[in-house]
Order: structure tokens, then sequence, then C-alpha cells
């Protein structure tokens, strides 16, 4: 399995997705600002692996404060990592846990602090496999045999602690013995799905093809795609899915070729306080990533720029929400609120 992130020795490693595929490195980070760097100029990426990311960002931090200033320091550690990216509620869901647990350890001996929260870090990583590996096991039965499953940006293993969202359907249902393989979109302008997709999935022999954005609609008219499945970087209570750019087209042109469009993502993913995707932040990226391909310009000096790193799908078009609590469907305000009281209940 990809180690997309790990605690050793007292430090933060995380593979470095920006080399992908053509180099393997890791990056190590021995602060929480380096954590936030890292966040925020997307070694690591993919809300899952933020969220895990940030715990271990906040218990990396703790480790280091200074004893008589801890609150005040754990405050400014908690604000560092939650102004990294917007969009991604993994992000603040890791953070508000690792809050509650600080809170909860008011008065014992600073090394007792310390070591809790390092292991509740490492708790929300072994969490994240597991639930990864019980959304592909929901979610292998809804994938068609011998067809070919049409996925857009990377929820796999890299987006994740491991085995991914997505591309953990996929991998489930190759384990059940389906005969699947997969179209991959390149995910402009970052180019997730040609970078990291098609890398994982050669990892694991899965047969896998990569397409440019623009070609999406062609293959799900051709008859030839069975299903499309998508990670999420925040879902509403309305079931409106926030995911990365070009998603929300994926979608319509699914529906419109009477394709089923999945979304796969953990319960974490969920913002039941928002009615609808319309009150999701969308991030903005740096328009160098549109204007230049890997360093070199494809763009005229001086144009006009707008990158929005995500879109919303509205739920009308999403036939499931897979989670590791079972598969939502619509009404998704009545299904995706009993799967969160579900976890609620267990914590």
């Amino acid at each position: 399995m990809i180690e997309t992130i790990q605690w050793i020795d007292d430090a933060v490693v995380m593979i470095d997705q920006r080399r992908l595929p053509v180099e393997e490195k890791y990056v190590t980070c021995r602060t929480y600002q380096e954590v936030a760097v890292a966040i925020k100029d997307m070694v690591i990426r993919g809300a899952p692996a933020i969220g895990v990311a940030a715990a271990m960002g906040v218990a990396l931090g703790v480790l280091h404060a200074p004893e008589g200033d801890l609150d005040a320091q754990f405050s400014a550690i908690c604000g560092t990592l939650a102004q990294t990216r917007p969009t991604a509620v993994n992000l603040f869901w890791a953070i508000d846990r690792m809050k509650r647990l600080y809170g909860s350890l008011a008065g014992l001996p600073i090394a007792s602090i310390r070591r809790t929260m390092i292991e509740e870090a490492l708790r929300v990583r072994a969490e994240d496999i597991a639930i990864c590996r019980a959304i592909g096991r929901n979610g292998a039965a809804l994938v068609p045999d011998e067809r070919t499953i049409l996925t857009h940006c990377n929820a796999g293993a890299l987006a994740t602690a491991g085995y991914g969202t997505a591309l953990g359907v996929i991998r489930a249902a190759v384990e059940a013995g389906k005969r699947v393989d997969v179209f991959a979109d390149e995910t402009r302008p970052f180019l997730q799905g040609a970078r990291l997709t098609v890398w994982e999935l050669q990892q694991d022999g899965i047969p896998t093809t990569l397409i440019t954005d623009n070609m999406a609609g062609h293959f799900l008219k051709s008859g030839r795609i069975g299903c499309v499945v998508v990670g999420a970087d925040r879902i509403a209570a309305n079931g409106d899915v926030a995911n990365k750019i070009g998603t929300y087209s994926v979608a319509v042109l699914a529906r419109e070729n009477n394709v089923p469009f999945f979304v796969a993502a953990p319960i974490s993913t969920l913002d039941l306080t928002l009615a609808s995707g319309d009150l999701i932040p969308i991030e903005q990226r740096a328009a160098s990533e549109v204007t230049h391909v890997f360093g070199q310009p494809v763009a005229p000096a001086g144009a006009a720029v707008a990158n929005p790193a995500f879109d919303v799908t509205p739920a009308r078009y999403v036939s499931a929400i897979i989670t590791e609590r079972g598969v939502a469907r619509a009404p998704y305000e009545d299904s995706l609120r009993r799967f969160a009281a579900a976890i609620s209940a267990r914590s």
C-alpha cells in the first residue's frame, strides 16, 4: 500500500505528490508550520489525507510547544492549519477533533497531554484506512462487471491515508473478482488524474487509460462506460457535492447518457451545517497553474485567469453516495443525516 503520510521519529513524513510520477520523494515536516505549508502547497492533497495531516500537525505543534504557554500556542497551531485550504471539510473536522481532545486533557501533566495528542493523530490515520476499506466494500457491489469505470482527479490512496475512496471502490471491485478497467480524466490544471491516478492504478496492475478532460463526454456517449466514481471534498446536507473542478461537467454528461454517477466519501466529508452546495467555500488558486504547465508558459503574458479548484455537483446528478456506513440515496437530507447520527452515537 502506498504510504501517503506517516509519523516517524516525532516528525510527519509525506510522499511529495507534486513530484509524482517522475520521482518518488518524501518530505519530512518537523514543525506544525511545515505541515501547514505542505498542505497549502499540495505536497499532500485529497480531503481525507488533508484531515490526517492536520491531526498530525496539531500533535506536532503540541509536542514542541513551550510548557508554560501551551494553551496560547495550541490556539495558534489550530489557527495556522485551518487557514491552509478552505474547501476540504476534513481539515476542519480533524482540527475540531483534536481541539475537543485537548480540552478534555486540562490539568494533566504536559508529557501525558503530548503523548495523548500523538496517539489520537495516529488513530485518525488508522481509522481513515479502515474507513476507506469499508467504503470500498460498500461500493464494490455497485460497479458493473466487465465494464469501464470513469473517474476524475485522484481519490485513491494518495488522497487518503491509504487504499482510497473512489479508487478504493475500484480496488474492492477488482478484489471481489470483477473484471473492470478504468478511464482516468487528466484533471486540468493540476493533472492529478494523469500524474497520480494512473500511477496508482499501474502499481496495482489495474488496466487504466488516460484521457483528457474534454474526452469524457465522447466516451460516456459511446456506451463503454459502466459507471462514474469520484471522491468529494465536502458534501452539503442536501447531497450537493464539492469535488475537483470538472466533476460537475462529468456528472451532467453522465446523466445525459444514463450512466450512474457515484460519489465515494467518508462521513467526515459531510458538512450538515450547510443546507446546500451554494454555501460551500470554493478555493481560488494561483493563475500560474493555468498559464504554465510544469513551469513552461502556455498562455500570453498578462492573460486574465480564473482558477477555482473545485466545483459543486447538484445532488440531482448523484446516483448514490458511498460511505463507510453504507450507500446513501436520495433524499439525501434523510439518508446522510441518518448515517452521520449513527457515527455520532458510536463516538
